[in-house]
């Protein structure tokens, strides 16, 4: 037999072993969720939305200064060749508005979710890995935070500063993340109980692992998942709660656009225009639904108990 041939065969051998191994967490999950039609058609929606809010040009030709630019002579006309979804009631091109409003929308989800995700994060695997008494104060926090409505308190907070010279949507992520944050809090605490109990942790303490050894590469990897999942879920619960206070007044501001401020701008026509309402509502249904469906899948993949 040829040198060639032995070192082939003992090439596919090793890369036998290595298929052999027993997969890790995440590459498993990932080869679940390869398989869920659930998983595939929201990432399919959720590509095409990233893609409406980075780069709204491959939608519309318009620009947003033009998208801004309403004719009140056309206002509240039906769709038309190059205006498909018609006009606004002030006149602007209802389609460019809403590939526009794409973009606020979404990064505003996308900076208070992971605004929510590290504050939480964080204050959880300090608290339940530190001391008893900074997890009760943290857990009693986060109780008082949780009683209060989150809607309500965000327009309170939104309200509060919204005569400051902050930006509008900067306002809107810092007033859903006061509120956000304990959801991720609890559930980071909780996962990072669970793992300290485990016997890995108990090996690498005996080893003379110190605690941010411990914290970084043995209880975060390990209590990551669920935030993951809870941050998925939340951003388009996110996207929706700044489309509530848009709508009632505290959220984006005009020039900007977003849906929710589109919304709020065509409630009062509904009955002889509605157009103006359905696309953005649309729109902003399906964004929610889409991270909705995401983190559905997500969870359903890191759980083995749900397989």
């Amino acid at each position: 037999m040829s040198s060639g041939t032995l070192a082939r065969r003992r090439a596919g051998g090793r890369h036998k072993k290595r298929r052999g191994r027993p997969a890790g967490l995440w590459a498993d999950a990932w080869h679940d969720l390869r398989r869920r039609p659930m998983f595939v058609a929201s990432v399919i929606l959720i590509g095409v939305l990233l893609l409406m809010a980075a780069w709204p040009s491959l939608f519309t030709s318009i620009d947003p200064f033009d998208a801004r630019t309403c004719e009140l002579r056309l206002a509240r006309q039906t769709p038309t060749p190059g205006h498909p979804f018609g006009r606004d009631n002030q006149g602007c091109d209802l389609f460019a508005r809403t590939v526009y409003g794409a973009r606020n929308s979404i990064v505003i989800g996308m900076l208070t979710t992971l605004a929510t995700a590290v504050i939480g994060g964080l204050l959880g695997l300090l608290a339940a890995f530190h001391s008893r008494w900074a997890d009760a104060v943290l857990s009693r926090v986060t109780e008082i935070f949780f009683a209060i409505p989150a809607i309500l308190g965000a327009l309170l907070i939104a309200s509060t500063f919204r005569d400051s010279e902050v930006d509008s949507i900067l306002l809107v992520v810092f007033a859903l993340t006061i509120l956000g944050w304990p959801m991720a809090f609890r559930i980071m605490r909780a996962a990072v109980i669970t793992a300290m109990s485990q016997d890995f942790v108990t090996a690498a303490r005996a080893l003379g692992a110190g605690p941010w050894r411990i914290m970084t590469r043995h209880l975060l990897p390990n209590a990551l998942a669920p935030v993951i999942v809870i941050s998925t879920i939340n951003l388009g619960g996110f996207i929706a709660a700044e489309a509530a206070l848009s709508f009632l007044g505290v959220g984006v501001r005009s020039p900007d656009i977003s849906w929710g401020l589109m919304i709020a701008e065509a409630r009062d026509r509904f009955q002889y225009a509605p157009l103006p309402l359905v696309f953005p509502a649309l729109f902003l249904s399906v964004t929610v639904l889409a991270f909705i469906m995401l983190g559905d899948a997500v969870r359903d993949a890191l759980d083995p108990k749900l397989r």
